[in-house]
């Protein structure tokens, strides 16, 4: 694809767009147990991850992710980010990864993106190893990431563009995905524009519209409002639930991953490892306040916050009936 020197700084966007569609993804390497990526595809997997690690170098001159596993943290040269990570995402499934700073939890969107290569392990998406950024996988970030000289419409057709799609199709594509994020009447508009909740619709509309199999989400409601994000929450379960994508979605926000979540895999840090994962059986469609408020809500909370503390999951005990004064002091009189 040729680029003019205006274009150089929307590279990064290119190999993000070449990035969209994980429909099965096996990781293996430095596994104990032998890996036949296929096997799993007919399994109703869309990933198999099987020991994923990550070493980050930190001298310079380095090429990250290269250092052996051995003897790091005595040279203090580099870092494990993540180490045998073990995973499976099934087809459909809204899977939720949450964890501290510094836990791994982009890395790993990244190596299941193509966008970086583990030290250890290999990532397959139906069966077929990744090697880099493709179609078949979609990427929303953080930062909207936009052209801000493309209009919304512009915007959304860009990776229809690399994909060679006609532009009359193009246009009704764009269209189409334009009204399923709520963004009618905008299509003509340039991003500085919109507000943060709208230029995060169009990332959404511009990751669906070359149709992935799988949407890769980094945080990508960190930068607004509480209002906003709830509302975008719902918006998201809204569409998945339209498009049946398979969606990995990282956050810090607890009540975000219990909300939106199949699934939350509880990631530690130092090195990044997978704790727990957590099933969430709340009942769906969920875009509604009542689940909010409920107790079974307040439960998974409180669960995916403990193991999150490193806390042994709580283990409840009837309320003692005693009178308060015979807890405090069984000799008191009152």
């Amino acid at each position: 694809m040729r680029r003019s020197f205006r274009y150089a700084s929307a590279e990064i966007l290119d190999s993000l767009a070449l990035t969209q569609n994980p429909a099965f993804c096996s990781i293996g390497g430095y596994s104990t147990k032998k890996l036949n990526p296929g096997a799993y595809y007919g399994n109703n997997y869309r990933y198999f991850l099987s020991g994923i690690t990550r070493c980050q170098d930190r001298r310079q001159g380095h090429q990250p992710g290269l250092l052996p596993e051995t003897d790091q943290d005595r040279r203090g040269k580099g870092i494990i980010a993540l180490k045998d990570i073990n995973l499976e995402v099934q087809k459909g499934e809204f899977l939720v990864l949450v964890g501290p700073s510094g836990c791994g939890k982009s890395t790993l969107l990244d190596i299941l993106a193509g966008l970086a290569q583990p030290t250890s392990g290999a990532v397959y998406i139906d069966g077929k190893q990744v090697s880099g950024p493709a179609l078949d996988r979609g990427i929303v970030l953080q930062g909207y990431a936009l052209f801000p000289w493309r209009t919304v419409r512009q915007n959304v057709e860009f990776g229809l563009e690399i994909k060679k799609v006609a532009k009359v199709e193009r246009k009704a594509i764009s269209d189409h995905f334009i009204s399923l994020v709520g963004l009618d009447g905008f299509a003509d508009r340039y991003p500085h524009e919109l507000s943060g909740g709208m230029k995060q619709r169009v990332a959404i509309a511009r990751a669906l519209a070359y149709d992935p199999e799988v949407l890769l989400m980094d945080e990508p409601f960190a930068a607004v409002d509480a209002q906003t994000r709830e509302s975008l929450q719902d918006e998201l379960l809204r569409i998945w639930e339209e498009t049946k994508k398979t969606i990995v979605f990282v956050t810090h926000s607890i009540e975000e991953a219990a909300f939106l979540g199949d699934r939350v895999a509880v990631l530690t840090a130092n090195p990044g490892t997978l704790r727990e994962i957590v099933k969430i059986d709340l009942p769906r469609p969920r875009h509604n306040s009542d689940i909010r408020s409920s107790a079974e809500f307040g439960w998974v909370r409180h669960k995916i916050w403990e193991l999150l503390q490193n806390h042994q999951p709580e283990i409840r005990v009837p309320a003692d009936s005693r009178p308060v004064a015979d807890i405090i002091s069984p000799s008191a009189s009152l």
